[in-house]
């Protein structure tokens, strides 16, 4: 009578297979004490995990076990819609997926005239977990709006302002440069998910939006990714959205179904 399989997969050989290293070198980092595996230390050469059930973690990063999840940054140009298929025929998201190669979609959305950082993936339970309402990623904008922003302004946004929807406040806002033909650029940081929520604000406060970029979302900078341009995430990257999304407070598949 044979011996049974031993289960799963050898670490190494996980670690080697999610891009992080070598498997030499992987062997190494496991020997260093540098891999946790779901919260411990692992210094056991001949330890197995199975990729699609364990967390595991390199000098505290996330790693991406499954080699089919895909992460892609998009800077969404102005006057595409944030939909796959838009049933006005406006110009949508479909042309960038089918650049990507993969079925993935778009995490959130932005207003079709709003500009900048758009996260598109395959990843279902991350998504999942970073557009949950209930989770709020921080997101920044950079606003250009009419006349000169003062700084009872900022501080009125800070405290929070009343909509129609109800009330909502930035974490953080204020001028960058230097006001230039009656027009000011603001920095805007909020956790609020809802609909044109910073074009509504800044209205609110009687400055409202010419243009608007988002430049961060969560972990992720837009940097100098051209419009209508791609790029897929780092696996540091990778690894600061896994982080966020196995935080405690992140949401769970549970949660939305009883919504």
């Amino acid at each position: 009578m044979s011996a049974a399989e031993p289960e799963g997969e050898r670490l190494q050989k996980v670690l080697a297979a999610a891009g992080v290293a070598s498997r030499r070198v992987s062997e190494q980092y496991i020997v260093a004490g540098r891999v946790r595996v779901n919260g411990r230390v692992v210094t056991e050469l001949g330890s197995r995990v199975d990729p699609l059930v364990d967390h595991v973690e390199v000098d505290g990063v996330p790693v991406q076990l499954d080699t089919a999840k895909r992460y892609v940054m998009l800077n969404k140009p102005r006057g595409v819609v944030s939909s796959m298929a838009d049933e006005r025929g406006r110009p949508d998201l479909a042309a960038y997926v089918e650049q990507v190669g993969e079925r993935v979609f778009n995490v959130g959305r932005l207003d079709a005239e709003t500009t900048g950082l758009l996260l598109l993936t395959n990843d279902g339970e991350l998504a999942h977990v970073l557009a949950h309402p209930s989770f709020g990623v921080e997101k920044t904008y950079l606003a250009t709006v009419r006349g000169i922003v003062r700084p009872e302004v900022l501080r009125r946004l800070r405290q929070g302002v009343e909509l129609d929807d109800g009330p909502i406040a930035v974490d953080r806002a204020r001028v960058v440069g230097e006001p230039s033909g009656g027009r000011t650029i603001v920095e805007v940081t909020l956790h609020s998910g809802r609909n044109r929520i910073v074009r509504r604000m800044l209205a609110e406060v009687g400055h409202p939006v010419i243009e608007l970029v988002r430049r961060q979302f969560g972990p992720l900078h837009l940097g100098s990714l051209g419009a209508g341009r791609f790029r897929d995430l780092t696996k540091v990257e990778v690894g600061q959205l896994l982080a966020l999304a196995r935080t405690p407070d992140a949401p769970t598949p549970t949660q939305d179904t009883q919504r």
